[in-house]
């Protein structure tokens, strides 16, 4: 021990105490170097990623922060809903740590059974008889499909005969000469069973010539039946491949973005794999093919897509009770994540039935989505139009 005088006092100093303190900084320095080393020295694929951190930080929001900071200042907690349920701090730490969730068993198997990725996602607003054993499902088409040679021969066409989706009379308000909403799709060749002379398996619902193309044409009618201009855009997004598609309709969208800056929405229409139970629904003694609306979490614009998806299916749930499954997110590294809608505010993909609807269910579920979009859309520019003031 070593004694220091100074005036008026005397400090001692701990020799022992000033060597453990250096040595615990040693050692901490060691420890800092041999985990970065450690952690840049492993293989690509054993990394911790930018994907992995962005997957931990979704589990932290704002309600999260602000519980946090209720327990030293309780005045905060009186912001949060009634509604919320306390967070379960062990459960959110067993979560970070595992990437599993209690509450969704899941996440359990995911990582474990080939193929189950496929079901992963989020219900964000379920519709009626809407859960996780029955989410949209985005299958690859067997390489030999995508051949147009090999495709099945055509039956009950008399199905896609032009038929008038029945307003004839002059829309109240019509958008004149501007296009305002772009009709793609991402699977051009997505098809149905009922039209495929022979096809039974689902995963070989696809053809060049009747699928998910022609829902576009209705969509289009009823659309500009209410006013709404629209355009319809059938580029094969599967001609380079089903892994491809996103890609090429990502151009095709960026240039008619560019081509025409009245374009506000852009919708990307699919077909669901499931089976006919899932994707149908009588209405008024009337069978429709059942909507579902997809949205990507992994882009900047996924907040005001969700809105508008959320605000399109509970007006179909007030009009056509049971017609949307609800809206579905998918994020994270199994998923595209995007769909093409970080490109604009207001891009939704829809899911139109499943593999085994006709053209004549599919139709009046395009006239129904034309009636309630319509009446959205012309809400928004009615609010929009109003003198500020007013």
């Amino acid at each position: 021990m070593k004694h220091i005088k100074g005036p008026g006092m005397i400090i001692a100093v701990q020799g022992t105490s000033l060597l453990k303190v250096a040595l615990a900084f040693m050692f901490f320095l060691i420890a800092v170097f041999t985990l970065s080393g450690l952690m840049t020295s492993l293989k690509p694929e054993f990394r911790i990623t930018s994907s992995s951190l962005n997957d931990a930080a979704t589990n932290i929001n704002g309600v999260l922060l602000y519980r946090m900071m209720g327990m030293e200042n309780h005045q905060l907690l009186q912001s949060l809903p009634e509604s919320e349920e306390p967070v379960k701090l062990s459960n959110l730490v067993f979560k970070l740590s595992t990437n599993m969730s209690l509450d969704d068993p899941r996440s359990f198997l995911g990582r474990e059974l080939p193929g189950f990725s496929l079901f992963d996602g989020k219900i964000l607003v379920a519709g009626e008889g809407t859960n996780y054993t029955n989410m949209p499902i985005e299958s690859a088409p067997p390489i030999e499909v995508l051949k147009t040679e090999q495709e099945a021969a055509l039956k009950n066409t008399e199905d896609l005969e032009e038929k008038d989706s029945g307003g004839a009379a002059s829309p109240p308000n019509t958008t004149g000469d501007r296009n305002v909403v772009y009709l793609y799709f991402s699977h051009t060749r997505e098809s149905y069973l009922p039209y495929l002379d022979g096809v039974t398996d689902p995963d070989m619902a696809y053809h060049s010539k009747v699928n998910v193309t022609n829902i576009g044409d209705r969509l289009k009618q009823s659309l500009e039946n209410k006013g709404v201009g629209t355009t319809v855009d059938k580029t094969d997004a599967m001609s380079k491949g089903f892994n491809q598609s996103y890609l090429v309709s990502r151009n095709v969208v960026q240039t008619a973005m560019t081509g025409d800056r009245n374009l506000k929405y852009f919708i990307d229409i699919h077909r669901d794999a499931l089976r006919k139970d899932k994707t149908t629904i009588q209405i008024g003694g009337k069978s429709f093919a059942k909507l579902a609306f997809v949205i990507g979490g992994n882009n900047p614009n996924s907040e005001k897509n969700k809105k508008l998806a959320i605000e399109i299916h509970k007006l179909l749930e007030k009009k056509y009770k049971g017609l949307s499954r609800g809206v579905i997110e998918k994020k994270g590294a199994y998923t595209n994540g995007k769909f093409n809608q970080d490109l604009s505010q207001n891009a939704i993909l829809i899911e139109f039935g499943g593999v085994d609807n006709t053209f004549e269910e599919l139709n009046r579920s395009a006239d129904a989505l034309a009636d309630v979009f319509s009446e959205i859309y012309w809400q928004a520019e009615d609010v929009n139009a109003q003198p500020i003031g007013n």
